[in-house]
């Protein structure tokens, strides 16, 4: 009971509290003493720095700060092309007028372009490596191209991977689930100049869900302006097909109210081919036959996308958000062809088929979100509230007809089946997060419930139009259902050289994976600990070491689980498993910074059951299948070594070079179910040069290079590289934003994965457009400089709703 009056009387008297009603006013200037407009004024506690108010300046350069409460406060005041300028710490009893605070001219200043920032380009905090690109020349670009100039990231097909891993992004600490090339347009949407740093988390702290890999968050830059701002969009993108986009945005902000509302509509024609080797062996080891795959995709997408967020300022301690995410698909229809030739042991023509497949996709992804945010007291404490609710379906259908041909041309056989998949997922989780100060230490705690409840149905048709209800794998009904409780714990500290963060996270987990036609019922039910600790040591300015080790889990997407066929053709299925486990990972790794301009990381991760698809042929039925399944384990040795800074005053440079050895071991389900571990050395290289040619005109130059990667059973056959050129100009004094970007130039990116071990022989060779010209226009309208809260509003469990192909 004491406890709990305690607790309320900490959380509400602030609201019961009255004081006089004070106003502080003042006037900034330059060096010259001639007025400074437009200029940002926060106005700080001189305690611990936390925001209090902020301002911007008039066209005389005046502000004046209004309804202040006693106290000791200090000011900051900030605008591009001048170094940020303080005022001393002075207590606040009476209103008062301030002398004029006085900004000084940024010598990296040139030409009306920022080229290097007031801090370091790179910082390495305790648990996150930090690229700072406010006010930078590199903010010139879009977020995406932020993204991709970030030391230690590579984007890879379209894949955002950190270590050789996939990463998840978040945009300030909120997760955004979107496909690939969704979450490129997204990203390429988003004005790089609102983004203020991007991080690089590469073993998240117990704040963050257990689930996933490394973390890539970007922060954005805060303006306390008050406008409306607009904007409208349009690009093309020619590889072998074209692809179009155009959307438009719209921001508007008062003293107690941010909305923001953003459409984009996106029409996309996409090639793929992929050409696949097969070697068959009979049971002594000789040859049986070989099969050469050629395999054509061609898909037209059509998807619109809507995303609104209101933020209301309550008081000065209540923030309410509300916001909402529509993405509606309906039409992703794909015309798949294909042949196949069968070769005798001598390599003779013995006979071949052909494959017409057409698959037809919708899908819907409905996301509400409810956050609540309450300063807490004077020590900056915030209690925050939040509840997301997911709704998604996906509704296909795929025709499959195969005719088999002799040498000579003659039809022997034909057979066609229909395939219906459908998928209805809804995901609902409430969370509540508490971050303050132990003491001398800072704290975080919290509390997370996810619930998902999932169903998967299949029906197989024949070529007459007839359920083959004789086979349980083609027809199914999949029910999956999962609880998840959650909560975290963590203390950090700063002393003079030294600063330590620990936390530990728990997870209960409640899944029931039900195939009704299988009979299959798949229960997991398991409690685990996720700790987290790092620790880093300044010595020096120049120095930094560092040491941290996390734990984390992957748990298995619903389409993974669901035991439904995706064909190729006949013979040769993406397959399901309802009997995946959850992977655990352990992750250590020591690094060292000299001058925040060199890094050296060098690190070890595992994955037990990790999981992968595997394909495995059947020799005896002369079949192939993609089997999502565990692997035993992988593991991950590297040094990676990063330096960056700017060459010279028009030229930012970044090498980032990793030296690995991968391995894994699985189960070689057609080989007598032995256990089989393979491991490969490997080397990637990026180097990245940006350009400021003139004011308004930008250039980047990335290259990457890898000369090998496991992937499950399969590694590259020959090294992988790309150049890409991006170049940019702005006219209308930056209302009008020019384009122009291409990827792969040589077309060289994309390359032939094979799997060889034991009684097992196969590769393929995707290639899709990988090399591609985009143009793109963007007019901004209205008070454009302004910042908005444009930002993702999804939830970490949608990502289990990823299909992977």
């Amino acid at each position: 009971m004491r406890s709990t009056l305690l607790f309320n009387v900490f959380v509400f008297a602030p609201l019961f509290l009255s004081a006089q009603s004070l106003s502080l006013d003042g006037l900034v200037q330059n060096s010259e003493q001639n007025p400074v407009p437009f200029t940002n004024v926060l106005l700080l506690k001189a305690a611990d720095s936390t925001f209090v108010s902020g301002f911007v300046t008039n066209e005389e350069g005046l502000f004046k700060f209004e309804d202040l409460t006693t106290g000791n406060y200090l000011l900051k005041a900030s605008f591009v092309g001048y170094e940020d300028a303080y005022s001393d710490p002075f207590e606040l009893q009476q209103s008062l007028s301030l002398k004029a605070l006085v900004l000084k001219e940024s010598p990296q200043f040139l030409n009306e372009v920022t080229v290097t920032a007031r801090r370091p380009i790179i910082q390495r905090k305790v648990d996150r490596l930090i690229f700072d690109v406010e006010n930078t020349a590199i903010s010139s670009g879009t977020t995406f191209d932020i993204l991709k100039r970030t030391p230690g990231v590579i984007v890879n097909q379209g894949t955002i991977l950190v270590r050789n891993r996939p990463a998840q992004v978040y945009i300030n600490d909120r997760k955004v689930y979107l496909t690939n090339d969704e979450l490129q347009q997204l990203l390429e949407g988003f004005a790089g100049v609102n983004v203020k740093s991007v991080e690089v988390i590469t073993t998240p702290p117990a704040k963050y869900d257990a689930e996933g890999g490394a973390i890539l968050n970007i922060v954005t830059s805060k303006n306390l302006s008050i406008g409306y701002k607009g904007s409208v969009d349009a690009s093309a993108t020619v590889g072998i097909l074209p692809k179009y986009a155009a959307g438009s945005s719209h921001y508007y902000k008062t003293v107690w109210l941010n909305a923001y509302a953003g459409y984009t509509f996106n029409s996309r024609f996409d090639t793929k081919t992929d050409e696949g080797f097969i070697e068959f062996f009979n049971p002594n080891g000789s040859t049986k036959a070989t099969w050469d795959d050629l395999f054509l995709k061609d898909t037209r997408t059509f998807s619109h996308s809507f995303n609104t967020i209101l933020d209301f300022t309550l008081s000065e301690k209540d923030m309410l958000s509300l916001s909402a995410n529509v993405l509606h698909t309906p039409k992703a229809d794909s015309d798949i062809s294909g042949r196949t030739e069968i070769f005798d042991p001598q390599g003779r023509l013995d006979s071949l088929y052909t494959t017409q497949s057409r698959l037809e996709n919708q899908n819907d992804n409905l996301l509400f979100n409810l956050n609540y945010e309450r300063q807490l007291g004077e020590n900056g404490a915030t209690l925050t509230a939040n509840a997301n609710y997911i709704d998604y379906s996906n509704d296909q259908s795929q025709v499959v007809a195969t005719r088999y041909f002799s040498p000579q041309g003659k039809l022997l056989n034909a057979n066609s089946f229909n395939t219906i998949p459908t998928q209805d997922s809804q995901i609902y989780t409430g969370q509540l997060d508490y971050t303050g100060n132990l003491g001398n230490w800072a704290f975080e705690a919290g509390a997370k419930y996810s619930g998902i409840n999932s169903n998967s149905r299949q029906d197989f048709f024949d070529g007459n139009g007839d359920i083959n209800s004789g086979n349980a794998i083609l027809n199914d009904n999949f029910d999956y259902t999962e609880s998840i409780y959650a909560s975290y714990f963590s203390f950090s500290k700063d002393w003079e050289t030294w600063s330590l963060q620990a936390g530990l996270r728990g997870e209960y987990t409640d899944a029931n994976g039900n195939s009704r036609t299988l009979g299959v019922v798949n229960t997991q039910e398991y409690l685990e600990l996720f700790p987290t600790i790092y620790l880093m040591n300044n010595p020096s300015e120049n120095h930094s070491f560092g040491l941290n080790y996390s734990r984390r889990i992957d748990r298995p997407r619903f389409q993974s689980l669901n035991p439904y066929r995706y064909f190729l053709n006949e013979n040769n299925f993406q397959e399901g498993n309802p009997n995946i486990q959850p992977a655990i990972a352990n992750r250590v790794e020591f690094n060292y910074t000299f001058k925040n301009k060199l890094i050296f990381s060098l690190y070890w991760d595992r994955i037990d059951n990790a999981m992968s698809s595997l394909p495995f042929q059947d020799n005896e039925n002369l079949t192939i299948r993609g089997l999502n399944t565990n692997l035993n384990y992988e593991q991950q040795y590297s040094l990676d070594v990063t330096y960056s800074e700017f060459v010279t005053n028009w030229m930012w440079m970044s090498v980032y070079t990793s030296f690995f050895r991968m391995e894994n071991e699985f189960e070689a389900l057609e080989s007598g179910a032995q256990d089989y571990n393979q491991g490969i050395n490997g080397i990637f290289v990026q180097t990245q040069n940006y350009f400021v040619i003139e004011p308004g005109l930008s250039a980047t130059l990335v290259n990457t290079f890898t000369s090998n990667i496991l992937a499950g059973s399969y590694q590259y056959d020959r090294p992988q590289y790309a150049l890409n050129i991006d170049i940019q100009k702005t006219f209308l004094d930056g209302r009008l934003i020019f384009n122009l970007s291409s990827e792969d130039i040589f077309n060289t990116n994309n390359i032939p994965l094979t799997s060889r071990y034991l009684n097992q022989n196969n590769s393929f060779f995707a290639m899709p457009e990988s090399r591609k010209i985009r143009v793109g226009l963007r007019y901004k309208f209205g008070n454009f400089k302004l910042s908005d809260n444009s930002r993702a509003v999804n939830a970490e469990e949608e990502t289990r709703l990823e299909r992977k192909d």
